[in-house]
């Protein structure tokens, strides 16, 4: 993210697919995924060239089968994403590629939203920053990726309203 980048506008960017795997979540979970996804998105100069983006609104089960299939940890988490490879295949003229999946877990999302004391809305828009922002290449294994991938989080969540999620 550049802050000297122009800003795409909002038809620039790639479009945001949000899936309701289960019921359970609240009506505007949908708008909090929009809003935290085109939030991060914006951020980037090149937007315009990224794919798209479906974000799964699942459950604890579904999101456990996923963990266990391809991070092997047989447990739920709160948020997984999966980036889109180049197969090599030709795509139509004017087609992308599509950027990635992201999988969000509503029961455990719901309670470290508790635990954490924040909205639920608050922690969905942060795990969607995160998972986008996996998407984009970021990562966190290295203390170095985290610093520079938690203050973009910062950085977004804090352009939407959102306090610091890493606050102490």
């Amino acid at each position: 993210m550049s802050a000297t980048a122009p800003v795409p506008t909002v038809a620039d960017l790639p479009q945001v697919e949000v899936v309701h795997a289960v019921e359970g979540w609240p009506d505007d979970a949908d708008a909090v995924v929009q809003r935290a996804a085109q939030a991060v998105l914006s951020g980037f100069a090149d937007a315009a060239s990224f794919g798209d983006i479906s974000v799964a609104l699942m459950d604890d089960a579904s999101i456990q089968v996923l963990n266990r299939d391809y991070r092997g940890k047989d447990a739920p988490t709160n948020v997984l994403s999966f980036s889109v490879e180049e197969d090599g295949s030709i795509l139509p003229p004017g087609e992308r590629l599509p950027l990635g999946d992201i999988a969000v877990a509503l029961e455990t999302v719901v309670r470290e939203a508790v635990e954490e004391d924040k909205t639920l809305a608050a922690h969905l828009a942060h795990m969607v920053v995160h998972g986008t922002l996996h998407l984009l290449g970021y990562d966190h294994e290295l203390d170095s990726e985290a610093e520079e991938m938690e203050a973009l989080e910062r950085d977004v969540l804090a352009s939407l309203g959102i306090a610091d999620p890493y606050r102490t």
